[in-house]
């Protein structure tokens, strides 16, 4: 997909390569674009970009993707220094924003590509994000909920999704936002 890879907001390219010491992890959380905004307000994070991973169909199209026979769900593209205490920061975030419970789909927004998801590029940051599944199932258990169905996985496949997805939100201020966590709290460290 042929991107400009300028981000609007912050002031580095989202295309790869990135610098040394950076970490990058693709978050899906069902519609990408106010997942997007979550993720670049956050101070530390280097860049943002949205896209399409976890499928096996190579470069697919928004339109593909929303058939449900690529596999791909929309993701996040988060870059942002490699420190454990910051991972934690926006593991917190991921699972505070939407409700991790409901399989193929947030809200109203169904189908394989709104499917809760982490893809990490290094496993060695794999069980760090594993335990925080496992903490935040806790307190769903607690207040009710039901089973956390994240895929959590090493995927190093990314594919950018079109230019006028990216930064949607600052193209379109009052553009659809999903997003609608459970309301129970990552008490992680």
């Amino acid at each position: 997909m042929a991107v400009s890879g300028s981000h609007l907001l912050l002031s580095h390219s989202y295309l790869p390569p990135f610098p040394d010491g950076m970490l990058s992890v693709r978050f899906g959380m069902g519609c990408f674009w106010g997942a997007e905004r979550r993720f670049w307000q956050q101070p530390q994070v280097y860049v943002t970009a949205v896209g399409y991973a976890g499928g096996s169909t190579p470069n697919p199209t928004y339109e593909e993707v929303c058939s449900g026979y690529t596999g791909h769900t929309e993701v996040v593209l988060v870059v942002f220094p490699a420190q454990p205490a910051l991972l934690q920061q926006l593991l917190k975030l991921f699972w505070e924003s939407h409700d991790p419970t409901q399989g193929m789909r947030q809200g109203n927004d169904r189908g394989t590509q709104y499917r809760s998801a982490i893809y990490l590029d290094d496993a060695s940051w794999l069980e760090q994000v594993e335990q925080s599944r496992a903490l935040y199932q806790q307190g769903l258990t607690q207040a009710g909920r039901g089973p956390i169905t994240t895929e959590i996985r090493v995927e190093k496949a990314f594919y950018y999704a079109e230019e006028y997805h990216q930064q949607y939100l600052i193209r379109v201020p009052n553009g659809y936002c999903g997003l609608r966590g459970t309301g129970v709290c990552y008490t992680g460290e």
